[in-house]
């Protein structure tokens, strides 16, 4: 359905999910991190994880350090995901192949059965398993997922798939399985299931889904880079 890549890769009209509380958390590190990511096809909004703390304090590191003013998405699929982090996109005359570097160094994986890859998931790029078996992540290379709706069977296809896949790399001798929740998700809104228990997801959007669906219909070349230059012109922490 899709094919495998082995460089890094990661390799609703708006129906959102918030979490709010009544009362004032007693412990700072319990507020969710927020990001303002103004693009040039537009404003998202996005939402970071306490449960991935290695995730998100790299993101808002980049994000402070202003890492990402003026990355561009290199690699965008329709119907999948818009893929963006690589240092070298921000050099206009670059003529060489993007999605091979990163900034920083690889990242534990976090990887969180409760945190899947639903429409709108933010998750890490990464190497492939053939180099990466303990799924580290990149440093700096983000993707953001778009997606589609899948039926219960291809859900309990997928789930096959995964299991075969890491027993091939010798990663566990547990099945995996989607959760009742995220099958009911995948369903109604959609994701990129098959993506799960291979990648950390770290956050989501929490406004401006349909920017990314804009990002990820622009034209794109035979290496699925976009033709026009898809920008992120800043990126900020906000309250």
């Amino acid at each position: 359905m899709f094919r495998a890549f082995r460089n890094i890769f990661f390799g609703f009209s708006a129906l959102l999910f918030f979490s709010c509380s009544l009362f004032k958390p007693k412990n700072s590190n319990e507020y969710e991190t927020r990001i303002e990511m103004i693009t040039s096809e537009g404003t998202v909004r996005l939402k970071l994880y306490n449960e991935t703390p290695l995730h998100r304090d790299n993101f808002k590191k980049l994000v402070e350090n202003k890492f990402y003013d003026g990355i561009k998405f290199h690699r965008v699929i329709n119907g999948f995901m818009a893929q963006a982090g690589d240092p070298n996109s921000k050099k206009d005359n670059f003529k060489g192949k993007l999605g091979q570097n990163s900034e920083g160094e690889t990242i534990p994986a976090e990887i969180n059965s409760n945190l899947f890859h639903k429409k709108g998931a933010l998750a890490a790029a990464r190497m492939g398993n053939d180099v990466n078996p303990e799924k580290k992540s990149s440093g700096s290379q983000f993707y953001i997922v778009q997606g589609r709706k899948l039926s219960l069977q291809q859900l309990t296809q997928m789930e096959n798939r995964i299991n075969q896949k890491d027993k091939n790399y010798q990663q566990t001798e547990n099945n995996f399985h989607f959760s009742d929740t995220a099958k009911k998700v995948y369903q109604e809104i959609g994701g990129t299931p098959f993506l799960d228990n291979g990648y950390t997801v770290f956050g989501e959007v929490t406004q401006g889904i349909e920017i990314i669906d804009n990002i990820c219909s622009v034209k794109t070349d035979r290496g699925d880079r976009p033709i026009s230059a898809v920008t992120i012109l800043s990126a900020r922490i906000i309250k």
